[in-house]
């Protein structure tokens, strides 16, 4: 294991830091060091195709004016001469940027809360024999599910823990400190002519999560259904989005709460608190106090309490999220929702974003589906336009006829605006599965036009 600097040394050079930032002529400051190790091994077909592992240290400087300047300086180096050297640029950076409405330094208190668990020391505790085992598993097992499996592209196994403390001339100053793994698995099936790569991957904080069984037969199950998958015939349908996929639009509806967006013009939420802007079925809600969750923390970056905020309750758009600054120009609260890092000023974003579940099975909301298809992948969501919601993306799915799977479909693109998208969706699954910091269950979206052959 790394040697990094006791914490009692690392407390006592971010005092000194912010006394030095008071003494160069910033009104406020804050100090963010961040330590942290990982490792992963990848293998190709039995083979190692990437062994790494590492370890980084650093700290930074955030300085404060009256008028809402701020100046931000970071390094690796912890001796006392590279971190005046950092306060310096800080100062610097701070004096030469313009004045900002409402930049502030919290001060209330760090809060901490035993029950909102971020690190499973078996992760931590992961030796190289054991990710060399887990990925041996994960091929061996892809390799043995379908005889049309003729290449295991990559078994991978990651884990890392990382620390950080944080302390504002406000008098804060805290410890915080996390862990994670992640294993996936890639392979490429043929039959006959036809070819399809594909794979699944699972991230969690608790080592009992990671099921390297599940994820390679879920890989092996994903990508041999679109062997032979054909196109489908233009016209309206009832999609019926699975999980995972239903996850990543959530994951980019979330973003159109984030004040900055609002306050940027960059959102179609801009003026819809209190509007109908989703399907009565739909509650979102951004959470950051979920044990054992990728989002979760007892403060966001500011050292402001995270908390549970409602965007979406039953269609109707409820919040925003705010950092300090933002909640200052609105005249609210924080929702604990600052994110930065070491060499960045704090932003808005989301921790844990949960669709809220409904009480059907997935299997009940396909079996009443008589003309539609089961949406498994959509691709370009990166492409859907935050202002208008404008969008068009590819998908890949299986053709739903009567209540029943049918056949794979790919090739076939969505045309839709994201408002109407989600104001046409008339069912909610009870299958809630998180997805890193995303979770959301199955999806049933009415009268959606698809373009295929």
């Amino acid at each position: 294991m790394t040697e990094f600097l006791p914490h009692s040394e690392i407390e006592a050079l971010s005092a000194w830091a912010l006394d030095e930032c008071l003494r160069g002529g910033a009104s406020g400051a804050d100090v963010l060091y961040s330590e942290g190790e990982g490792s992963g091994l990848s293998l190709k077909d039995g083979e190692v195709e990437e062994c790494v592992s590492g370890a980084a240290a650093g700290i930074g400087v955030r300085t404060i004016m009256s008028d809402g300047r701020q100046g931000i300086a970071y390094g690796n180096s912890l001796d006392k001469m590279s971190v005046r050297k950092i306060v310096e640029w800080s100062v610097a950076n701070c004096k030469k940027s313009e004045p900002d409405e409402g930049v502030s330094l919290y001060s209330g208190e760090l809060v901490t809360d035993p029950a909102i668990a971020c690190e499973d020391e078996r992760i931590s505790r992961v030796a190289p024999q054991d990710r060399m085992k887990y990925c041996k598993e994960m091929t061996d097992i892809a390799k043995s599910a379908d005889k049309r499996i003729i290449s295991v592209r990559g078994a991978s196994w990651h884990d890392g823990w990382g620390a950080s403390f944080y302390c504002t001339t406000t008098g804060l100053a805290g410890w915080d400190r996390g862990s994670s793994a992640n294993c996936a698995v890639t392979v490429l099936a043929q039959q006959g002519a036809a070819t399809e790569i594909g794979g699944y991957g699972i991230e969690s904080r608790l080592f009992d999560e990671l099921d390297i069984n599940e994820t390679a037969s879920l890989a092996v199950k994903k990508t041999v259904a679109y062997l032979g998958s054909s196109l489908m015939k233009t016209g309206t349908y009832t999609l019926v989005i699975e999980p995972e996929t239903a996850a990543s639009l959530i994951d980019v509806i979330g973003d159109l709460f984030c004040a900055p967006e609002i306050h940027k013009g960059r959102s179609l939420m801009k003026d819809k608190l209190g509007s109908i802007v989703a399907s009565p079925c739909v509650s979102l809600v951004d959470d950051g106090r979920i044990p054992w969750k990728a989002g979760t923390g007892c403060w966001d970056d500011e050292g402001f309490p995270t908390g549970r905020t409602v965007l979406i309750k039953d269609g109707i758009a409820s919040s925003y999220l705010y950092n300090l600054q933002y909640a200052s120009k609105d005249g609210v609260k924080s929702t604990g929702n600052a994110c930065r890092g070491m060499s960045t000023l704090p932003d808005v974003g989301t921790t844990n974003l949960i669709l809220e579940p409904g009480r059907e099975t997935q299997e009940a909301l396909v079996s009443n589906v008589k003309d539609g298809l089961f949406i498994t992948e959509l691709m370009g969501m990166h492409t859907i336009d935050p202002v208008s919601g404008d969008f068009s993306i590819g998908a890949k799915g299986v053709r739903i006829e009567n209540g029943a799977f049918t056949h794979a479909v790919s090739g076939v693109t969505i045309a839709s605006n994201l408002m109407d998208f989600i104001q046409q969706i008339v069912s909610v699954g009870s299958d809630l599965k998180f997805f890193g910091p995303v979770a959301a269950p199955t999806l049933v979206v009415e009268d959606v036009v698809i373009a295929g052959e």
